[in-house]
């Protein structure tokens, strides 16, 4: 069922890596391998899938872990893209790429604990037939 609140939290991951790619198109880390785009879209597509597989609350959590990774390594491609950038780190004036993905990891990590909640309320309801 979509009405349920771990779909508004894998909503808000999915606009989150909207919104790195839209932010992060000027992003060179490795030269000219738009490593940041594609892993936005990766994970846009991720959970896209995770948020219309809500049948299958296994599958759900297991995607929703991929893209835990997955925004893991963009948060620290994206620390050390601010690392060599010359003046350091001040972040008015780099950008905010790098919170998108943290956004995105808190707001899967609960929609998880919502699943798991789920899971364990059909499990007793079942004991109870």
């Amino acid at each position: 069922m979509l009405q349920r609140i771990q779909t508004i939290w894998i909503l808000l991951s999915v606009l989150a890596a909207a919104f790195l790619y839209i932010t992060g198109q000027d992003v060179e880390v490795f030269g000219n391998t738009p490593i940041i785009s594609i892993s936005s879209i990766v994970l846009v597509l991720i959970g896209a899938f995770s948020l219309f597989s809500f049948k299958n609350r296994k599958r759900q959590i297991m995607l929703n872990n991929i893209s835990i990774i997955i925004n893991a390594l963009l948060i620290g491609i994206l620390v050390y893209w601010m690392q060599n950038l010359s003046g350091g780190i001040d972040f008015p004036e780099k950008g905010i790429e790098p919170v998108f993905p943290l956004i995105a990891v808190i707001c899967l990590f609960l929609a998880n604990v919502f699943i798991k909640k789920d899971e364990r309320l059909v499990k007793s309801v079942d004991r109870l037939r």
